[in-house]
């Protein structure tokens, strides 16, 4: 079985590279990402399509992982209610080790095969919900022992990784394996591995929640005013589409907490 993600790298002597030439050898090989994840589209779809007939039903979206893989699982699912106004419990990021490994890695976390499915359960988990597990290797014990107990329980699973034919590809009810070669450094997976991973979870949350009506043409209509940018945005969005001045925008805006609901009060009372 290849395993591309530790493979050697096709650069050599980088202790001896200057700068410039250190810049493009990275650059050169994070252009390879983009082609490999659109490989992988037709997976994704087949994915976003599953997870969203569970989610419309009120079913929650797990990202599971550890090390790099976790962190950008955590990253994307911190980042959905304040960009689409759901609540924190309906997209959830859970890395090895528990939040203390979101900054400090934890000693030999990702190599307990329990506890994935433990850090689970305490979520009360069912049916509806779906599980991603995320590793760029594509056999993380801590991954890999929480998909096999969710698959018997029949949650829905996914499964993360840039190795082809990895245990995570075979587990997975949708495995999504973009294929981006050996990295610049040998092994290091927070490179190349780690910007296909992110790239994908931007895919897979921001087209579940355009799917569930959280962004109306191409707006934020549901984003959280959590500091002066968003209300100026959010503001700027009303503006344009029922053609106010920004005060009325502004104060419609304060009054009634989203663009989606300042825009159909407002219509509502003409």
């Amino acid at each position: 079985m290849e395993n591309v993600t530790e493979s050697n790298s096709i650069y050599d002597h980088l202790d001896k590279m200057n700068t410039l030439d250190l810049l493009n050898g990275i650059n050169t090989e994070d252009k390879k990402v983009a082609i490999a994840v659109e490989n992988e589209i037709p997976a994704i779809e087949r994915f976003v399509d599953a997870c969203f007939e569970r989610m419309k039903l009120g079913g929650r979206l797990f990202y599971l992982g550890a090390g790099t893989s976790g962190r950008l699982g955590v990253v994307d699912a911190s980042e959905c209610p304040p960009t689409f106004g759901i609540g924190h419990g309906i997209v959830v990021g859970l890395i090895a080790g528990g939040d203390t490994a979101i900054r400090k890695a934890v000693e030999f976390a990702e190599d307990d095969r329990e506890q994935g499915w433990l850090d689970l359960a305490v979520c009360n988990v069912s049916e509806l919900d779906t599980v991603v597990g995320i590793a760029a290797s594509g056999r993380t014990p801590y991954v890999i022992g929480a998909l096999e107990r969710a698959k018997q329980v029949g949650l829905l699973t996914a499964g993360i990784s840039c190795n082809p034919d990895s245990p995570l590809f075979h587990l997975a009810d949708f495995p999504i394996t973009p294929n981006v070669g050996p990295e610049f450094v040998t092994g290091s997976t927070r490179m190349k591995s780690g910007t296909a991973q992110k790239l994908v979870l931007n895919m897979i949350s921001t087209s579940l929640m355009i799917k569930l009506g959280k962004v109306k043409g191409n707006k934020m209509v549901d984003m959280q005013l959590s500091n002066l940018k968003l209300v100026d945005r959010g503001t700027r969005m009303i503006m344009s589409e029922i053609e106010i001045s920004y005060e009325l925008a502004e104060e419609l805006l304060k009054t009634h907490g989203s663009v989606r609901k300042a825009v159909e009060i407002f219509k509502e009372n003409r």
